[in-house]
């Protein structure tokens, strides 16, 4: 968590965001915030940021299915400046999270509700046959690399059935990253190798040729959740030097204290 000059946290305190005492008039809120100066009113609201990010993170109990804070924050920062760059009410406010630092044996992707602050889904994902084995290492956004492409991208309004039925198709927002997503025909659909039996008898999963795979038993109910418009972030090991606009702090929290 960010760490604040011990005055703006006294302060922060007494207004309630980091201590018991919640019970401060709403009035107030605004005059005391208006008598500090620039970067402590930045530094308070970006305390309220992760506060709030770390309550929800406890309360999804994501810790116990193995999703890091630091990734679900990274995701809940390109949410918030993803759902400002939105016209209002054109997207559900759903974050579907993957993390590809996780090997392919354990569930690593997450669809999260997140004005009811609830996991809708938790579920096995694949990864490209190019980027890896059971850990993917290697991600491009180049069409025929057979790799997955890190990074946010927004799902596409309506479904559609193709070759492996219901799919939905993803539009990558990084450039670099994942902008070819269209023209590589990544999409979200089902599998026969993403399954539990399959991990058994191989010790990891199917792989795609780079699109977010699922078990089909699950696809329906996850692509119809997730379409509209709602953010998906692909998150990917230490190493793999993604970076992204979308992580910008100042702007996303600007997004949630407008929604509050």
């Amino acid at each position: 968590m960010l760490k604040l000059p011990h005055k703006v946290l006294l302060l922060a305190m007494w207004l309630g965001l980091l201590g018991p005492t919640r019970q401060l008039a709403a009035q107030t809120l605004p005059a005391a915030l208006a008598a500090l100066p620039m970067p402590a009113r930045r530094a308070y609201y970006q305390t309220a940021f992760e506060q709030r990010a770390a309550e929800l993170y406890g309360k999804l109990a994501l810790d116990a299915a193995g999703l890091p804070l630091a990734v679900f924050r990274e995701g809940l920062v390109g949410y918030y400046n993803l759902r400002s760059a939105a016209k209002p009410g054109a997207a559900p406010p759903i974050l579907t999270l993957i993390d590809f630092s996780r090997p392919s044996h354990q569930k690593r992707l997450w669809v999260i509700d997140v004005d009811k602050a609830k996991v809708l889904f938790h579920t096995l994902v694949a990864h490209g046959k190019a980027s890896g084995a059971d850990v993917p290492l290697a991600f491009s956004n180049k069409g025929g690399s057979e790799m997955s492409s890190l990074g946010f991208y927004r799902t596409a309004p309506t479904t559609y059935t193709g070759k492996h039925g219901l799919s939905l198709k993803l539009v990558g927002l990084d450039p670099g990253f994942n902008t070819n997503a269209e023209s590589r025909a990544v999409v979200v659909h089902g599998a026969d190798y993403v399954c539990e039996d399959f991990v058994r008898a191989h010790g990891r999963l199917g792989r795609s040729q780079g699109c977010p795979a699922l078990p089909v038993a699950e696809t329906t109910a996850i692509v119809q959740t997730i379409k509209g418009g709602s953010v998906l972030y692909l998150h990917g090991p230490a190493g793999a030097g993604y970076r992204s606009r979308w992580l910008n702090l100042n702007t996303a929290v600007e997004t949630y204290l407008g929604l509050l």
